[in-house]
């Protein structure tokens, strides 16, 4: 039985939240919008949607792909525009008031949703369209439109008796509370550690960016003279990477990776909750585990096919992990190290082992990346790839001051794209990390076509008083790698929103941002991104030569800690909760197979947002299935020409721009000519000769 919000009482016609923005591309009035807002603008906007879909079902013609499935495709855009910019910003710049008002939010969505798709008579009328469509005078995109929107009230539960439904709509309502209390535990654990330091002598080894970062960071909370330290990466990072005081080494490894363990916001009892729901989900909609629901709208498909996947990679990268581990020891005690190495002196000593065989340090190259030139040369990257215009707007409001706004044109089609937002630097109530986020996405808006909103939000390193934003190597990479998603977005060109741009099978989803990082070793991309922030200088060719000749280093390390959590992922979803009453012992058992080192803090399950609070769960294999994608692409355009016309536009029409249209195998066929090589990651990362 529906259950009905209480509808505001006060006036909404004014809530910027609510309707057509007046502003370019109908972009969010972050200027006007208050925490207040919300629960109102939520409110109406479900009511709104619930007056919709009255109308559908109450259309007395017989339902037609257009009356239904197209009308049902639109019914809830107010309430999709508010939650979006909601939940962006409760990752982006969350309070506590925000994250408060998540807990009332996400019942009240869990609810809406639950009442449409276990709505009988709706159902009724989406089943008759899929029993009596003619297929042959529907596109490949209404296709699948209709074909998803079937599947969906199925996985649903719109096949269930009350009784299984009436439970399905409980378990939902639940977990629309649990990811977000889990977002809020590791920020506030992350929040709470901050390390000291008042002896100059305890910086030994940093780097001067990592002295005046921790100096500047000191300062900003009147602790002058002295050096402040916290778990935001860009602090935590070159601490491990480079501190010569190995037990402060030991006490940010171990705070790091104690996020959300004990004390007052622990994350155990959400692990297990959250995984016991949705365990209980799966099998009330008649699949044996989580994993086999999620993997049914997967190109993997089933667990079977993923855990063979893994163990294929292992087996390649375990050996070469026990390599890099026993070359790395060997390092150490011949540097006067440790004579065991543990896991707080790996960054340090393969930092060092890589500037011994390399000659060149990770601080050798910051100089030469100032974020707004390697920002400038990243947009030249993509207007020379894909013809794409990048122009800054200032007229756009933001949700904070760090935030740049640019409007997107594609220079082919002579047509703006899409409004581009970019929010790089940490900040207090951000999560951790870097991602992209739609705050709309390409199609059918308030009936008519509309272009994308889309942000990348990170965590670099913030400038200080005397210099710019300096980038490390890998930051320049990240950066890529969200931009690959963004114009993902942006390059969107579908009738139906649902179907845009990263709405695609979610083990098809990184393959163009992770394919994009492949340029950042090309001396023609590191030109485009580099010059020395004091003297301008591109990046010399001998440091080049140097990154490429140590992109492979300990691969087999870095290869197994991703299959590591792969197989954690999966043996969460995979498992009957039942049994499970101990976090950190299920995932020593999980992890046995892939860690070199005995647990020696929390399990990484207590912070692992992408399962328990994203949208990886029983999918974090996905990021190893598409470096086969993106490998493979990629020797496709070392093959042709990095910025070959016919191939970019190619891999432009037939993936970008068709978003979740059609299957990925198909657009990947398209482009490709064929299925992709499995063999094209191995080949790539050294571990298997290539052919001929």
């Amino acid at each position: 039985m529906a259950r009905k919000e209480k509808r505001p009482q006060e006036h909404v016609s004014d809530n910027p939240l609510l309707g057509l923005s007046p502003l370019p591309n109908h972009a969010p009035r972050f200027d006007l919008i208050r925490e207040e807002h919300y629960l109102p603008a939520i409110t109406e906007a479900i009511a709104r949607a619930r007056q919709n879909i009255e109308a559908i079902k109450r259309n007395p013609a017989p339902a037609n792909f257009e009356n239904t499935i197209v009308t049902l495709e639109a019914a809830s855009e107010d309430l999709g525009s508010a939650a979006a910019i909601f939940y962006n910003l409760l990752s982006a710049a969350g309070t506590d008031g925000l994250h408060k008002l998540a807990q009332e939010i996400g019942p009240l969505n869990a609810n809406f949703s639950n009442d449409v798709m276990l709505d009988s008579e709706l159902f009724a009328r989406v089943k008759a369209v899929y029993d009596t469509a003619r297929r042959d005078s529907l596109s490949a995109e209404q296709i699948t439109l209709l074909e998803e929107t079937y599947k969906d009230f199925v996985r649903s539960g719109a096949l269930l008796d009350e009784k299984k439904k009436e439970r399905l709509r409980e378990i939902s309502q639940r977990l629309s509370v649990l990811g977000p209390n889990f977002i809020n535990n590791v920020s506030k654990s992350s929040e709470s550690f901050s390390m000291i330091i008042e002896d100059e002598k305890d910086l030994s080894g940093l780097p001067e960016s990592a002295r005046i970062g921790s100096l500047s960071a000191a300062q900003e909370k009147g602790l002058d003279g002295k050096w402040l330290f916290t778990l935001d990466y860009p602090s935590y990072g070159p601490f491990m990477q480079y501190a010569d005081n190995r037990a402060l080494r030991e006490k940010m490894w171990r705070a790091f990776n104690s996020r959300a363990f004990g004390g007052q916001n622990d994350n155990c009892g959400n692990v297990l909750e959250t995984i016991r729901l949705r365990h209980e989900r799966a099998q009330l909609l008649g699949y044996k585990s989580h994993a086999h629901f999620v993997l049914e709208q997967r190109m993997a498909e089933t667990p079977e096919n993923v855990m063979a996947f893994l163990e294929k990679l292992k087996s390649a990268y375990k050996p070469g992990a026990l390599d890099d581990l026993a070359m790395l020891q060997d390092f150490a005690r011949r540097q006067n190290g440790p004579e065991k190495l543990q896991p707080w002196d790996i960054g340090y000593y393969s930092e060092k082992l890589k500037q011994s065989l390399f000659r060149y340090s990770s601080e050798d190259l910051r100089p030469y990346f100032p974020l707004q030139t390697v920002l400038d040369g990243c947009f030249a990257h993509f207007s020379k790839l894909f013809n794409l215009d990048f122009k800054e707007n200032n007229s756009y409001p933001k949700w904070h001051k760090d935030v740049t706004v640019y409007d997107v044109t594609d220079k082919d089609r002579g047509q703006f794209v899409g409004t581009f937002y970019a929010d790089f630097f940490p900040r207090k109530g951000k999560k951790d990390g870097a991602w992209k986020s739609s705050y709309r996405t390409q199609g059918l808006f308030h009936g008519k076509n509309a272009q994308s909103l889309v942000s990348i939000v990170c965590n670099f390193t913030k400038p200080a008083k005397d210099r710019p934003s300096l980038l490390t190597y890998e930051e320049v990479l990240t950066l890529f790698h969200e931009m690959g998603h963004a114009v993902h977005a942006l390059l969107s060109r579908v009738t139906y929103s649902s179907l845009g741009g990263t709405h695609v099978k979610w083990d098809f989803v990184e393959l163009p941002s992770q394919v994009q990082e492949n340029w950042v070793y090309q001396k023609e991309t590191l030109d485009m991104v580099s010059g020395h922030y004091k003297t301008g200088d591109k990046i010399p060719d001998e440091l080049v030569e140097k990154i490429n000749a140590a992109k492979n280093f300990m691969v087999g390390w870095t290869g197994l800690r991703q299959i590591g959590a792969g197989i954690l992922d999966m043996s969460w979803h995979t498992a009957d909760p039942a049994s499970i009453t101990d976090v950190a012992a299920f995932e020593d058992k999980a992890t046995a197979g892939t860690a070199l080192f005995p647990r020696m803090a929390g399990p990484v399950s207590a912070s692992f947002s992408h399962i328990f609070a994203g949208a990886y769960s029983a999918g974090y294999y996905g990021y190893k299935w598409a470096e086969v994608l993106d490998s493979d692409t990629f020797e496709l355009f070392l093959e042709k020409g990095l910025y070959d016309r016919k191939t970019a536009d190619a891999y432009k029409n037939e993936i970008l721009s068709k978003g979740g249209s059609e299957h990925p195998r198909i657009l990947y066929r398209r482009f490709r000519g064929r299925d992709a090589d499995p063999d094209a990651l191995l080949r790539r990362e050294g571990l298997l000769k290539k052919s001929a």
